[in-house]
């Protein structure tokens, strides 16, 4: 009885023990499945709102050869999308009709927004936007800025294919590409129009493929002081939209060049050709009569990574002189005349001649481009007459006035002047601003009877034009600035304008062999009197519009090149163009009714009109007024401009409301010839444009930084930005990728915190167990242990 007694107390005892093991148990696993659970809803809702895992791959999961960004999700790396672009040229006489078809891939698995940072001539009249899907063509539409502006944002977030082309300058322009499928194609296809350039009887284009880094200028702090004491700062920021002209660019020294280009030139010169010459790129050519060529790039492709310039030449006593063509729209007639002045046999060159040198020796001039300035410079000096004053001055992020102002052109100072121009070497920033201010206001009056020129060699890679032409204008007094375009990818924007309001000449020298050439030309145009007081009026006709206005004075070789708006559709009379050259005056007249048919003639008027505009806003006091004045122009001419954009949205939803949007900035090659480490520091990561976003702070050249936002949060919404590596670079997300393709990485389908959780649950319910167990044991043993004890007694 006793034992029967004790076996029920022992039953009684375990059965409360399982009990209270099955209710520990279960509050265990419903713990954990609590946490499972709430992890889930954390990553379901991480996902929904920043979509890493749709648009985020591992290095393992992506081909060979891609290029990936790292994210903010360790192990995780963003696929950047893929650009080729296919460049057509028709050109027609003087005019010349491009299309840039640029294809968008998306190579990742999730959805994806690309923007591209590219260059387009600064005297390009861009005035069509077409989006390709599938089989449809889907036309852009010119907007105001801002409204286009919210017209693509509204159609991103609808998930609507959709394409947006700003104007950052009148050279570089972004196109931005929303909601690319994974694997998806979009084809974008812009066109502009632009004049032909001709000078010396040699007429060419380019065309330009890379936005080269710019330095951009820290914000300028203005402090307000009060009778008091106190006050305030407010920031100026010299660099317009600092942001929108800065992309990604990949250091040579570790990556292969992208971004591929093909392209055609069809090229009907009107007259008998002669040379027909590609300065920097491999050509085929083909002819078909003594007046057509037919050009294409051996290889079918090249880089993106410098400019395409082509160049001809008339046949032997057949260059034009004169030039008139016409267009008929909207019941006016547009008119382009292109006429080069005669030079008089007795224009005497200037007695005698100030010349001030200023040279670039910045880091973004190192390599093939600090050679080019070195030698065009000491050919400038050697040719200097007894009779010239000169100096020369240097910049980076320093300046060097080496004379401390002019000196006679002795052989004595000629020679020491060439000896430390040869012994320049570049490096530093692009601080131009402070050499620009010495050259224009501290070289002293100008001498009686002598002439003041500053010649400024330069690739002009600076994002702060604007404060280099308020200098020009406000302190040219009556010196003459000629600017010399440097390296593969030049801001002709720049140069050419800091020359049309310095009243002087833009010379371009991309490679070593045109030095002797184009300095050559130049240094006739800075011998020979100036062609001045050029005008253009109708003789039995009302002209509305010549543009430009004012002409701009011009040198020996170059043409006069005017538009006009005329409100009849069939005039009739004569264009008159006057001017003088030194003392001797000269007049062309031309007959309306003699002139050629033309295409495009009426956008080249409007670029030019917009351009007009820009070029005299220091002259208006109503900013609202003069954006007002280019917008009306520009929507009237479906023309994009600094406050115009085109947009083109699909109709069609294509993106899933429940798929996350990434978004990229596309990576530029640095241009050919430039070093990276000169311009970003040798231990550097890639910067966009030269600067972090997140700093004012001046870069090029002054070691390790941070790259620019390479996955753009900007544009992207909080939650993705959030996402986002503090410092991705182009140069290590390369090199990852090509790792790839020689290491063989785990593949990790599931999620790591999911396999961690279940391993650990499955754990501690193995220990609760065993434990339970034990207790079990030990208990049911006392039980007997007891019981056999009293049954021995």
């Amino acid at each position: 009885m006793f034992l029967e007694d004790e076996f029920a107390i022992g039953r009684m005892r375990m059965r409360r023990i399982s009990i209270s093991f099955l209710v520990a148990a279960t509050a265990f696993v419903a713990c954990v499945a609590a946490m499972l659970g709430l992890a889930s809803a954390a990553r379901a809702e991480a996902q929904q709102t920043s979509g890493q895992l749709a648009a985020l791959v591992r290095p393992n999961d992506v081909n060979s050869g891609s290029l990936l960004f790292p994210s903010k999700e360790p192990g995780f790396y963003v696929e950047a999308p893929r650009l080729k672009t296919d460049v057509a040229i028709d050109v027609s006489g003087p005019i010349a009709r491009v299309k840039v078809t640029q294809r968008f891939q998306n190579p990742s698995q999730g959805w994806v927004e690309g923007t591209y940072v590219f260059p387009l001539p600064e005297n390009s009249a861009v005035d069509a936007l077409k989006m390709q899907i599938g089989e449809r063509f889907i036309e852009g539409q010119i907007k105001p800025r801002q409204e286009a502006r919210e017209i693509y944002e509204q159609a991103k977030a609808e998930g609507k294919k959709t394409a947006l082309l700003e104007q950052q300058r009148p050279n570089i322009f972004t196109n931005q590409v929303a909601n690319i499928g994974p694997g998806e194609e979009i084809v974008v296809q812009i066109e502009y129009q632009q004049t032909v350039r001709q000078s010396g009887g040699e007429f060419s284009l380019r065309f330009p493929m890379v936005v080269a880094p710019r330095y951009n200028p820290a914000p300028i702090v203005q402090t307000v002081e009060f009778n008091n004491g106190a006050g305030f700062a407010t920031p100026s920021d010299p660099v317009e939209n600092r942001e929108k002209i800065e992309a990604p660019v990949l250091d040579p020294r570790e990556n292969a060049k992208i971004n591929p280009v093909s392209l055609t030139v069809d090229l009907k010169a009107g007259f008998p050709l002669g040379d027909v010459t590609s300065s920097f790129h491999g050509v085929d050519i083909g002819q078909d009569g003594d007046q057509v060529r037919t050009i294409s790039l051996k290889g079918d492709s090249v880089p993106a990574d410098k400019d395409f310039e082509l160049t001809w030449k008339a046949a032997p006593g057949k260059t034009p002189s004169a030039g008139l063509f016409r267009e008929v729209k909207d019941g006016k007639t547009y008119l382009l005349a292109f006429v080069t002045p005669p030079t008089a046999p007795d224009a005497a060159a200037p007695a005698k001649r100030e010349v001030v040198f200023v040279i670039d020796n910045s880091g973004s001039m190192s390599g093939q481009s600090i050679e080019q300035a070195r030698q065009s410079l000491a050919l400038a000096i050697s040719k200097l007459n007894p009779d010239d004053r000169f100096n020369v001055i240097r910049f980076d992020d320093t300046m060097t006035d080496y004379f401390k102002g002019l000196v006679a052109a002795t052989p004595d100072n000629r020679e020491k002047a060439i000896a430390y121009v040869r012994g320049l070497t570049a490096d530093g920033g692009t601080e131009m601003l402070p050499a620009l201010e010495d050259a224009l206001r501290n070289q002293g009056p100008v001498a009686s009877g002598a002439l003041r020129q500053v010649v400024f060699l330069t690739d002009g890679a600076i994002g702060n034009e604007q404060q280099l032409f308020q200098e020009i204008t406000a302190n040219r007094g009556d010196a003459r600035v000629f600017t010399v375009g440097i390296g593969s990818a030049p801001n002709t924007y720049f140069m050419t304008k800091a020359a049309e309001i310095g009243r002087g000449t833009f010379t371009q020298i991309g490679s070593a062999d045109q030095v002797a050439s184009r300095m050559g030309e130049l240094f006739t145009k800075l011998q020979n009197p100036a062609m001045t007081d050029i005008a253009a009026n109708f003789e039995g006709v009302a002209a509305e519009d010549i543009t430009p206005n004012p002409m701009p004075d011009l040198y020996s070789g170059e043409p006069v090149v005017l538009t006009a708006e005329l409100p009849e559709d069939k005039p009739a009379g004569k264009l008159q163009i006057i001017g003088k050259t030194g003392d001797q005056p000269w007049r062309v007249e031309m007959d309306i009714a003699n002139a050629a048919d033309g295409n495009g003639i009426s956008k080249l008027w409007a670029r030019r009109k917009i351009d007009d505009f820009e070029a005299r806003a220091y002259e208006r006091r109503d900013p609202a007024a003069l954006d007002k004045d280019i917008e009306t122009v520009a929507l009237a001419h479906h023309l994009v401009s600094r406050v115009t954009s085109l947009v083109a949205v699909d109709v069609t939803p294509s993106r899933p409301a429940n798929e996350p949007l990434g978004a990229a900035k596309l990576p530029l090659n640095l241009p050919d010839g430039w070093d990276f480490g000169k311009v970003f520091g040798e231990n550097a990561a890639p910067l966009g444009g030269g600067q972090d976003h997140g700093s004012t702070a001046p870069t090029e050249g002054s070691g390790p930084q941070q790259a620019a936002a390479v996955i753009q949060g900007r544009d992207a919404s909080p939650e993705i930005a959030n996402l986002m590596a503090a410092a991705p670079t182009a140069k290590a997300a390369t090199m990852i990728a090509q790792k790839t393709s020689t290491v063989n990485l785990p593949q990790t389908a599931t999620r790591a915190d999911e396999q961690i959780m279940r391993g650990l649950t499955m754990l501690l319910l193995a220990l609760t167990a065993a434990s339970g167990l034990a207790v079990w044991r030990r208990r049911l043993k006392g039980v007997f242990t007891v019981g056999g004890r009293r049954n021995g007694r």
